[in-house]
């Protein structure tokens, strides 16, 4: 009986024949991420072993490791500031090496780092102390999150085990408009699914969309896997993936894919042609409607940020609306890595922004996560590239988060109110 990838990669890295759906496999991990929330969560877990007199004399291999500064930077408090100290201390002591400092050149968004500097790598087995470590995925490669103990286990072993997960197909047919992203269909998926419609389960994206989408809208269909309960979201490898990735490093990558004849727990078809531009109203990313269909909802906040919605491409898209135009309402745009940062500069999208009235900042979770660094306030609405809109996600949990596309919430900020990006 065939085997997906998500089953071959599971197989593979247990070193067992063949692997189905319920399996109990030990793999072992190619590559692990801790950042400055999940790392000193991870470092607690040690040293609460420590005390039991298992103590943590090496990282089984520090080279397959490595650490962002994403969550808490600039740091926002005492704390935050005290965690990074923490961070950098123990990577000192147990020599890893790639450590993404804030303030020290390349540094960014966890999930963005680890495609943008091509860390993972096709049918590779990667975890990370985050739930939206699904991202990576999109390379081709088996990618989840973990809590604290798991991670700590990995770092310690090299090895974790999973059970298979079943793996749902999601084909995206047609030609993609121009006005729709990725951002809109995965949107549509979620609202059709629920929000545990994948409860550990894997989400495979196919069909003739994927054929001619760009690897950083690949991210954003793995990225919010994580929305619909997800264990992992994936995508087979082509040639889209290995020019993006040979880009960014000089490691060989394989082009490995699901037999023809696996079997899937189910099949959902989509035509995209058909698609419009939509907001996933307050309070969960099912709450799906088009953007035409909340009109005249006004808004405090337009948020270009994030894994999900800031990357080159999400900018690209975003300036390409602005350009020539002014904000009504607040507008921030943090591009999620260092590096995506420089090239906005160099393509003149930063000017763009800062020409319609928009803030630049420096890449960081902080508003996504309603730590830091713009904070949504009492009864304020934002239309936001983000992934999460749960109360209080944002900010004051009386506020409010629409989810949208890039263009969407660009559309937005020039009118004052939730546009279609056609409305222009």
């Amino acid at each position: 009986m065939g085997m997906t990838l998500t089953e071959k990669i599971l197989s593979h890295s247990s070193q067992s024949k063949s692997v189905v759906p319920g399996d109990i496999v030990f793999s072992n991990v190619d590559k692990v991420m801790i950042h400055d929330v999940s790392g000193p969560g991870v470092i607690k877990v040690f040293k609460e072993l420590e005390k039991k007199g298992i103590k943590l004399e090496k990282v089984w291999d520090p080279d397959r490791v490595w650490i962002s500064e994403d969550h808490f930077v600039p740091a926002s408090d005492r704390i935050s500031a005290d965690n990074v100290i923490q961070l950098t201390n123990w990577a000192k002591k147990y020599g890893i090496k790639r450590h993404y400092k804030y303030g020290m050149g390349q540094y960014g968004i966890c999930h963005t780092i680890s495609h943008e500097e091509g860390l993972v790598l096709p049918g590779e087995v990667y975890v990370g102390g985050d739930s939206h470590t699904n991202t990576t995925g999109a390379v081709g490669a088996f990618t989840a999150g973990l809590g604290h103990t798991d991670i700590a286990y990995v770092l310690k072993h090299g090895k974790i085990w999973f059970k298979v997960p079943e793996t749902m197909l999601f084909k995206l047919n047609g030609k993609k408009p121009d006005h729709v992203m990725a951002k809109d269909i995965i949107l549509n998926i979620i609202s059709d699914i629920g929000t545990d419609g994948a409860n550990y389960k894997t989400m495979q994206f196919s069909g003739d969309v994927i054929h001619n989408l760009e690897m950083e809208e690949r991210f954003t269909l793995t990225n919010m896997t994580t929305e619909a309960g997800a264990k992992n979201g994936i995508i087979e490898p082509d040639q889209i993936t290995a020019d993006y990735l040979n880009d960014r490093t000089n490691a060989p990558i394989k082009i490995q894919r699901g037999d023809p004849d696996a079997t899937y727990s189910e099949i959902f078809e989509y035509d995209c042609e058909k698609m419009e531009p939509c907001v996933a109203k307050p309070y969960s990313p099912e709450n799906v409607v088009t953007v035409r269909e909340v009109p005249n909802t006004e808004i405090d906040k337009a948020y270009i940020g994030s894994c999900t919605g800031a990357k080159l491409s999400d900018l690209r898209s975003a300036a390409k609306i602005l350009k020539g135009r002014k904000v009504k309402v607040r507008t921030e745009v943090l591009p999620a890595a260092q590096s995506i940062y420089m090239k906005a500069i160099k393509e003149g999208l930063v000017t763009i922004f800062m020409e319609s009235g928009a803030v630049i900042g420096p890449p960081t979770c902080g508003a996504c996560c309603g730590a830091h660094m713009g904070v949504l306030g009492k009864d304020e609405i934002c239309v936001s590239t983000t992934n999460r809109n749960f109360p209080g996600r944002m900010g004051n949990v009386t506020s409010q988060t629409y989810l949208a596309s890039p263009m969407v919430v660009a559309a937005s900020a020039v009118t004052g109110k939730l546009t279609d990006p056609r409305d222009l």
